[in-house]
């Protein structure tokens, strides 16, 4: 018991020394230590004496430190007055912390398109009403594709022929249906495989769509076909494409077989039941569905193809329609004196809630039975609100001023200076009244500025918002290509309308509500034409004193004039990439269809090494 006592007295004693040591290490930091430091002069002259730096590690590690050089010019970076730099790191505020040029924009990589081809077979003889509108819906086909994100490509018998199988199949004893069927497999694996598709096979639906998303990835580990879409659509990749061509050789049965698909095992494909983005205007679906269309293939093809294009454009039109249920949104943040400004975005706005005529009124896709047909008398909406509002069922068309225009029509007047943009104009403002409903007052002028550029070109944000200039002075010209279907246009437009459209009588008028401000008067509104000219005058000017204003404003609205030289490139690349593309498909085909021109059918081999 005492030997017990004894020890907890010494643990007891053992612990008040270490608190004790403990206090006196405490004592000796705080007031021993700082004595022996010299204090104000003598420290700051022994470090000048040593000539003592800290290395700056902290700058070489980090990333978003500003380039040394500029960056190297890219090739196909520059078109229409914009040039740009695709960067990863294209959110930075302001472009010229990379690109070390105040002229030149970031802009995010461009995505890798996966191709999807389809196979247009150029020996079948046709008049001459047939192949154009086999061409005007093979051109439908490809915008369609486009428009959700894809590289849509036509082959024809040049890419089978110059398949090494080629000449074993057509050596071989097999039903001359299945020997036509297989030419578009020999033209798939010549190409590496991917995806190939039927050009009366279309995606109809949301680009979000989950399987239009995987079909975007490339990614095809199996060879997969969709179920009840019999050959419309098939993806895989190239090592089993050819032994599934080499499996439908060595069937006994292929004599009778009428199809690759009936030519080979159940087992070849795998087969997958979703397919709701996806329309089929195969002939058992036109049939079925709208015999219309059905009954004038037997008496005249060509009329025919022609009212089913006409068709699948009301189709794809109607279900873009149905994605934005709430309308659109034209955006006018001051709209006492912008109404010129934004007439552009207007008339497109108009465009998009007109409704596309229509052989067979008030169908749907046959994918989408249930979808809300486009009714000339209940038109969608059309407003113009001052703020952006992020609302999936509303489609945004913005138009992003110069700084400069903006200022000369917001004053109202036909010539400002220096003295009166510092003293009487906010800086930003656009950014500022554009975003105030979205991000509040309280963000800086370079948080809007990432909001913005997130808002043009983010993953999914072209689906639901366009985003134009006040110089571009065509702004319809890719109207269809950026929306997938044939916007509709009148001929008083530009005398090139490829459908039939209505009226202007028939367009819905923008709903303006007071809300959303003040409506100028008449007089007001006659003067705008005018002061816009002379803003895009002073805007392309090389005279000093333009410049000199110009520049002015421009320093006076960083974000501003950041926010438009990313949009106006951003709009120049996708053009420039589409160019590029159409450009190199005009080598095999002329127009919409294939050019049959003999020394274009040696075929091609199209490698993602030499894309890249």
């Amino acid at each position: 018991m005492a030997q017990a006592v004894q020890l907890r007295i010494g643990h007891r004693r053992i612990s008040i020394l270490f608190i004790g040591l403990g206090v006196f290490a405490l004592f000796t930091l705080f007031f021993a230590l700082p004595s022996a430091i010299p204090a104000g002069p003598s420290l700051s002259k022994s470090l000048a004496d040593h000539k003592f730096s800290l290395p700056k590690y902290t700058d070489k590690l980090n990333p978003f430190r500003p380039a040394s050089h500029k960056p190297p010019e890219q090739k196909n970076s520059k078109y229409g007055g914009s040039s740009w730099y695709s960067n990863w790191n294209w959110r930075s505020p302001f472009s010229s912390s990379t690109t070390m040029d105040e002229s030149r924009s970031l802009l995010p990589p461009l995505e890798d398109r996966t191709p999807i081809y389809c196979y247009y077979d150029t020996t079948i003889e046709r008049d001459a009403a047939t192949k154009e509108a086999d061409s005007a819906l093979l051109l439908t086909w490809r915008r369609a594709w486009w428009a959700q994100g894809f590289e849509p490509i036509i082959l024809s018998a040049g890419e089978a022929m110059n398949n090494p199988l080629y000449h074993e199949i057509q050596g071989a004893e097999m039903n001359p249906i299945l020997k036509k069927d297989i030419m578009k497999w020999l033209a798939w694996d010549n190409m590496g495989g991917g995806l190939l598709a039927d050009y009366k096979l279309l995606p109809m639906g949301s680009r979000q769509d989950h399987l239009l998303s995987f079909l975007r990835r490339g990614e095809f580990p199996e060879l997969t076909r969709w179920e009840d879409l019999g050959s419309g659509l098939f993806a895989g990749p190239q090592p089993k494409i050819a032994k599934v061509m080499t499996e439908a050789l060595q069937n006994r049965q292929k004599k009778s077989a009428k199809d690759l698909i009936s030519a080979v095992s159940s087992d070849s494909f795998r087969v997958d039941p979703s397919h709701e983005a996806l329309a089929y205007y195969d002939r058992k679906t036109i049939e079925k569905n709208y015999p219309k269309i059905a009954e004038g293939n037997s008496a005249n093809r060509a009329q025919s193809l022609q009212s089913l294009n006409i068709l699948i454009n009301y189709h794809l039109h109607n279900t873009w329609q149905d994605l934005f249920s709430k309308g659109i949104a034209v955006l006018k943040p001051f709209p006492t004196h912008t109404t010129t400004l934004i007439q552009p975005a207007v008339e497109l706005a108009k465009r998009l809630a007109s409704c596309h005529d229509s052989p067979i009124p008030a169908s749907c896709p046959p994918n989408l039975p249930k979808c809300t047909p486009c009714v000339s008398s209940y038109p969608m909406k059309i407003s113009t609100p001052a703020r952006y509002r992020n609302k999936t069922e509303i489609f945004t068309i913005g138009t992003v001023p110069h700084p400069y225009t903006l200022k000369l029509l917001d004053s109202f007047r036909s010539d400002i200076d220096v003295a009166y943009i510092r003293r009487e104009t906010q800086r930003d403002y656009w950014l500022y009244r554009v975003f105030q409903e979205v991000l509040g007052t309280g963000i800086t002028a370079s948080g809007r500025v990432v909001a913005f550029k997130d808002t043009v070109a983010a993953e999914y944000a072209t689906s639901r918002s366009l985003w134009l200039t006040d110089d571009e002075d065509t702004p319809l010209q890719d109207a269809d290509w950026w929306f997938g279907f044939a916007v509709p246009m009148d001929v008083a437009d530009d005398g090139k309308s490829e459908t039939p459209v209505p009226g202007p009588e028939r367009r819905p008028k923008p709903i303006h509500d007071p809300a959303d401000g003040p409506i100028p008067p008449d007089e007001e509104l006659a003067r705008e034409p005018g002061l816009l000219a002379k803003a895009r005058e002073v805007g392309k000017s090389k005279l000093e004193s333009d410049v000199r204003i110009r520049e002015a404003v421009e320093a006076w609205n960083l974000a501003d004039t950041e926010a438009w030289r990313f949009a106006r490139a951003f709009l120049a690349r996708s053009r420039v990439e589409r160019q590029q593309w159409e450009k190199e498909e005009s080598k095999y085909a002329g127009g919409a269809g294939r050019d049959t021109n003999d020394e274009r059918q040696s075929g091609r081999t199209r490698w993602k090494d030499d894309e890249k």
